[in-house]
């Protein structure tokens, strides 16, 4: 980015300055004009117009060309300020004043260059070359945009006219008929009943039928056809397997995750409640025009109940869920990223336009200006989507959900005495400081070392056993006996130097295996390291610990306990002591092992060394630490046991409302002019009234929705029609900007568009109509030479299941598919410490129900499962409305080799062993059940043959032709 601001400069710079050392006298004594035409024109042709002219390049968004170009600038604004050398921004570059603008970058120019580009710019830079100057167009102006055909205004089209009157049951139907028949084409028959049922299921709930609901469903197709159809859609749109169908598409839109990716990759632990607020708002056909509202600006809307309200909380995590690198430490940067995510998805899912293209420039291609983005992006950069973005690893915000009477009041009760005790826990510690003074003051004053001899346990003093095996420093550490308190003949420190690169390890030969607690001496004082790393090698693992050495050892004011651990006898047990990272003197003096229930360890026995004053005083303080700790366990308890308040990922209003600066090259810390809040000038031509206090999310909202935006009813019955029938009436279902492809029936698309929003909105009433249509019932049919992508929907599409239907079908198939509905699914999560980013709370090591429908397996961004990821499972960390579908080996491996398909199909073999009585219904059964059909005569002849080869219990030959069937095409593409 800085790159092109620095060569406009540059070739600016050069071509001024490149003719030779001239006088200040001389220059002022020549005509203003007389010097421009002399000096200055020839070396701005010569070394400028080839990077900087209309004819040529225009680098950096400068023209030099024109007097225009330079006063008006590129895209760092004008270089120069006529009469103000100090104030123009080539003088500032060619003076090297600013590193990153530095011209040339890799020749300083000499004084004497410098000094003719200073003249020439006093002067008042002379320039005769006036007239209009164009700035080249870089794709759709407004006007032009406004022409375009997503851009402008839906028509209302009639359904045309058609010949064959038969065909058509509905307006949808005279739509494609009437494509059809100008390119003389008629539509291909309607499907057989086995294809349609197994057609329905997939496309509405996803699953497979049964053989039974297969069954059923021909005996009524072959009396009444359409009565049959209408039953069938009404019975799975109806179905709670529906939400979770489509719920499953729109979480490939909203990029849903259960994992940040980036950096440590941590947990989304409440993310679930978004993927069941999608499922929810499908199955009860929540209008799509509040389904967007909800999400975009859900906190802000009104509520009718405290269900509703928990609801449209919920939905705003679609704000938050996207890919997000939490530990980048240049946090202003951290939330422009977030916010210019959020724009991008937003664009995509609701209106297919890719807004993320102007973040650094006018949008290439469609008319989206720069300006639009910042409007847009003003109003994010007015909601808060962190909780703490000022830490070292910052967090997504979590809000509580609103609770009923009866639970809001127990809830307050148990957040009460929770209160209550951290209080009691602040009052507890608080003397623990004040006692630890009286600690150190007699510790200081009466303190001395002690002999290691006198004390229980094993003990190994640094001090006397340097470089023995039971002792190993590494690195440069001072002795020292400052401070007398210590034992042995005194400590090390590390001098608060070198971190990282000293260490001290202690190796204890253990005498007899068994549990041993573990205390490390030290001296405390203020200056000490507050944050010191100890890892301790035992035989049940490895424990990392962290000392605070500023604070007084609770232990005899010399030790503090580590924990008790097992060791072997003669085991390769150590304590290391580490320095990296910590913030002051790191104290190092011995390292004391004591047998679990070894009676002469314990605290209270007198110490000779001491005075009976510091005795008390430590008792004291062992006591006071003791009740600290005491009262932790408690709060902990309570926590635990107690209700707990349901939380869900959120956005609210930021506390301070903006409007946000144009950022040049879209790099944050370079800002330009601010931008007024408001949304893209092509779809709307006035500035939004957002009210004083308000972000203008609740506004956005309402603009993305209204009857008067082009774009969005197009964009979502473009998606119904896609997962209805295979293939969107425009191809690129995220893109409805001039590189996507454009609509095979413009006018069929404006007329479902007109209809979503005359039947309110409603999905279910929508696919109803799409799918009782002719055009949906037709059979799958070979491509047609003047149609070969079937861009006039002459036939069906054959489509392959996706990884979710695959999975799911399987399950169903074997009998094993769990079937309940919504919730977290995976174990644990909600015990998870939301402010804990160590190693538990990344993605990776958490178990789930894996036999529940496929919606509810942890989509987590860096690790997923196998056949996902074989069968193009979606992209998670972009917006996406219709999967890549890819024919690899792979696949085919998979279903041959991969335990879970193995494991599948021999539950498969047991359970049809027991539902039919003999091997021809068994597998007339097994087919239905996996294919959608009978089998062949042929099929039927050859798989007995093959049952016939295997043991009586059959167990192993039935799981060996069910995994058969798994692989086979039949099974996993839809007709």
């Amino acid at each position: 980015m800085k790159s092109r601001k620095r060569l406009a400069l540059c070739f600016l710079a050069v071509a001024w300055c490149a003719n030779g050392p001239i006088a200040f006298e001389r220059a002022y004594a020549e005509e203003p004009l007389e010097f421009f035409e002399r000096k200055v024109r020839p070396l701005l042709e010569a070394r400028c117009f080839e990077c900087h002219s209309q004819a040529h390049d225009i680098n950096g968004g400068l023209r030099l060309d024109f007097r225009q170009g330079w006063e008006q600038g590129g895209d760092s604004g004008p270089a120069i300020v006529p009469g103000k050398p100090e104030e123009s921004l080539l003088m500032s570059a060619v003076k090297w004043t600013d590193p990153d603008t530095a011209m040339p970058p890799e020749n300083k120019l000499t004084d004497q260059e410098i000094a003719i580009l200073e003249t020439w710019v006093r002067m008042g830079a002379p320039d005769p070359r006036t007239g209009a100057i164009e700035k080249k167009q870089i794709g759709m102006s407004i006007e032009e945009g406004r022409a375009f055909w997503s851009y402008s205004p839906r028509g209302n089209p009639a359904p045309p006219p058609v010949n064959n009157q038969q065909w058509p049951r509905g307006s949808i139907d005279r739509f494609v008929l009437n494509k059809l028949e100008e390119q003389g084409l008629t539509p291909s028959p309607m499907a057989s009943p086995e294809v349609l049922v197994r057609r329905l299921f997939y496309v509405l709930n996803g699953v497979p039928p049964s053989a039974e609901q297969i069954d059923e469903f021909v005996t009524h197709f072959r009396s009444d056809p359409f009565d049959a159809m209408q039953r069938m859609v009404d019975t799975l749109l109806a179905s709670p397997q529906f939400g979770e169908a489509w719920g499953r598409h729109w979480l490939d839109v909203a990029r849903f995750s259960e994992s940040s990716g980036g950096g440590r990759t941590l947990l989304f632990k409440d993310s679930w409640r978004y993927r069941d607020y999608v499922i929810d708002a499908f199955n009860r056909d929540l209008p799509l025009d509040q389904f967007i509202r909800e999400q975009l600006a859900g906190d802000l809307l009104p509520t009718e109940s405290i269900e509703s309200a928990r609801s449209k909380i919920t939905a705003t995590a679609f704000l938050t869920l996207g890919p997000t690198n939490y530990e980048e430490q240049d946090k202003k940067q951290l939330r422009f990223d977030i916010i210019d995510e959020q724009l991008d998805t937003l664009g995509r899912a609701f209106m297919a336009q890719t807004l993320g293209c102007a973040r650094c420039h006018d949008h290439k291609f469609d008319p989206i200006s720069q300006s639009d983005y910042y409007a847009m992006a003003g109003i994010f950069a007015s909601t808060r989507t962190l909780h703490n973005q000022t830490d070292n690893v910052a967090r997504w915000i979590v809000l509580p959900l609103p609770q009923p009477p009866q639970q809001e009041a127990a809830l307050l009760a148990h957040e009460v005495i929770c209160s209550n005790t951290r209080k009691e826990i602040a009052t507890a510690k608080a003397m623990v400081t004040e006692l630890s003074k009286n600690v150190s003051a007699e510790i200081t004053g009466a303190g001395k070392p002690v002999d290691p001899q006198s004390l229980p346990g094993i003990v190994i003093d640094q001090a006397d056993e340097p470089g023995s095996r039971k002792v190993t420093v590494v690195g440069e550490w001072t002795h020292s006996t400052s401070v007398m308190s210590y034992v042995g003949s005194g400590y090390l420190h590390d001098g608060n130097t070198g971190k990282g690169e000293k260490t001290i390890t202690f190796v204890p030969i253990i005498p007899k295996a068994g549990r041993y607690e573990v205390r490390l001496a030290y001296t405390h004082g203020t200056n000490r390291a507050t944050n010191v790393p100890v890892t301790l090698l035992h035989a049940d693992g490895e424990e990392d610990k962290v000392v605070d050495e500023s604070k007084v050892p609770p232990i005899d004011g010399r030790f503090v306990s580590l924990g008790t651990y097992r060791f072997e006898k003669d085991g390769a047990g150590y304590v290391l002591i580490g320095t990296a990272q910590t913030d002051g003197h790191v104290i190092v003096d011995a390292l004391q092992l004591i047998a679990e229930g070894d009676e002469s360890s314990l605290p209270d026995m007198p110490d000779p060394a001491q005075s009976d004053q510091t005795q008390q005083a430590q008792h004291l303080h062992r006591a006071a630490v003791t009740r600290v700790a005491q009262l932790e366990k408690e709060l902990k308890q309570l926590e635990k046991s107690g209700p707990l308040r349901e939380m869900t990922m959120a956005v609210c209003e930021a506390d301070q409302m903006e409007d946000t600066a144009l950022r040049v090259r879209g790099i944050e810390k370079n800002c330009g002019p601010l931008v007024p809040r408001g949304f893209m000038q092509v779809v709307s031509d006035q500035t939004p009234s957002i009210p004083p206090g308000q972000s203008g999310r609740k506004e956005l909202a309402e603009w993305i929705v209204s009857s008067s935006n082009p774009l969005t009813a197009r964009v979502m019955v473009n998606r119904l029609w896609a997962w209805s029938f295979g293939a969107g009436l425009v191809r690129t279902v995220d893109n409805f900007g001039s590189t996507g492809e454009m609509p095979s029936h413009p006018e069929l698309l404006d007329f479902l568009a007109n209809r979503l929003i005359d039947q309110g909105w409603s999905t279910k009433k929508l696919l109803r109509e799409m799918i009782l249509t002719s055009t949906w019932s037709q059979m799958v049919a070979p491509p047609l030479s003047s149609d070969p992508d079937n861009r006039l929907l002459s036939h069906a599409f054959r489509r392959r299941l996706d990884a979710e239907q695959i999975r799911d079908s399987m399950l169903m198939v074997s009998g094993t598919l769990d079937l309940t509905l919504g919730g977290s699914n995976i174990a644990g999560a909600g015990d998870i410490d939301a402010n804990d980013f160590s190693a538990q709370n990344i993605e990776y090591g958490y178990t789930y129900a894996d036999s529940r429908r496929s919606v509810y397996t942890p989509a987590f961004r860096n690790k997923r499962l196998e056949l996902f990821e074989v069968f193009d499972f979606g992209d998670i960390n972009s917006s996406i409305g219709q999967r890549h579908v890819s024919t690899v080996a792979p696949q085919a491996l998979f279903l041959m080799n991969h335990p879970f398909v193995i494991e599948q199909s021999r539950l498969a073999a047991e359970r049809f062993l027991v539902i039919a009585p003999d091997d021809s219904a068994r597998l007339s059964t097994v087919f239905r059940a996996t294919l959608g059909r009978e089998p062949t005569g042929f099929e039927n002849r050859r798989c007995l043959e093959f049952l016939s080869t295997f043991p009586p219990d059959r167990v192993e030959g039935w799981a060996a032709m069910q995994q058969t069937l798994f692989g086979c095409i039949d099974f996993r593409y839809l007709e």
